[in-house]
């Protein structure tokens, strides 16, 4: 599209309250921003700002829809240093939307592109517990998506603390011989950032300060039940899995 058609788009959504219309809008720019050079354009035309004043729309298709399209925007980093003041926003409607619904997995992928570096971590801490909540309670497709923010999260040792105080009582049953591949995979390269962490982290780390049902507790403190799920696991027959394991278990 050129500049002059991304320009109509951008006025028609400021200008519309029909939600048909602003998804339709929305849709368009988002496959549109696809492009790189049309990353650059909607930045230019001030649409960042208008697709991010979506966000607080009352109908979930228009939100989710707008979601899709900063994500795609996203991929820019310039972009990125404009949409980052919308992450408190994409943390709350992940929160507030229907477990596993097309709407929060549409902000947790935008999540996860904003969480490739380490730039805006400490604008998602407040939503550390809704994450492992997710990581609980979702689908195996809500569980792939939010592990790849706690991926990116645990990655970054200013996080680890907030990590590893919050209560995840059911998170070993991630760890089970069983379980999806990639579930399995990002939840052992979860646990392997944290544990490097906390070692490189030497005696700082005080147990008394964590509760029963921290993730501290169940992964990195002589955990037995976390050990014997490990010893498992190193029959998986992926390789990948067991690098994974035999990278806890050595650090």
């Amino acid at each position: 599209m050129d500049v002059d058609a991304l320009q109509k788009l951008i006025h028609l959504l400021q200008a519309t309250d029909d939600p048909l219309i602003q998804e339709q809008a929305l849709i368009t720019l988002s496959n549109s921003a696809a492009f790189s050079v049309n990353q650059d354009i909607i930045r230019n035309l001030d649409g960042l700002s208008v697709i991010g004043g979506m966000l607080s729309d009352c109908v979930p298709k228009v939100k989710e829809k707008a979601l899709n399209a900063l994500n795609n925007l996203s991929m820019n980093i310039k972009n990125q240093e404009e949409i980052q003041v919308y992450i408190p926003q994409v943390c709350r409607n992940v929160e507030s939307a229907p477990l596993n619904s097309d709407l929060q997995l549409a902000g947790l992928r935008l999540l996860t592109n904003m969480s490739v570096t380490s730039d805006y971590h400490h604008k998602m801490i407040n939503a550390i517990p809704c994450f492992l909540h997710l990581l609980s309670e979702g689908t195996e497709r809500t569980q792939i998506q939010v592990l790849k923010v706690l991926v990116n999260l645990s990655a970054n040792p200013a996080m680890t603390r907030h990590l590893l105080s919050a209560q995840v009582p059911s998170l070993l049953l991630l760890f089970d011989n069983c379980r999806n591949r990639d579930i399995l995979l990002r939840a052992l390269t979860f646990a392997g950032n944290l544990k490097k962490n906390v070692n490189d982290e030497d005696c700082t780390m005080i147990q008394e300060q964590y509760h029963e049902d921290s993730v501290f507790l169940t992964l990195c403190r002589d955990s037995t039940p976390f050990a014997q799920k490990l010893a498992s696991l190193l029959h998986h027959p992926d390789t990948e899995v067991k690098e994974q394991v035999v990278r806890i278990l050595t650090q």
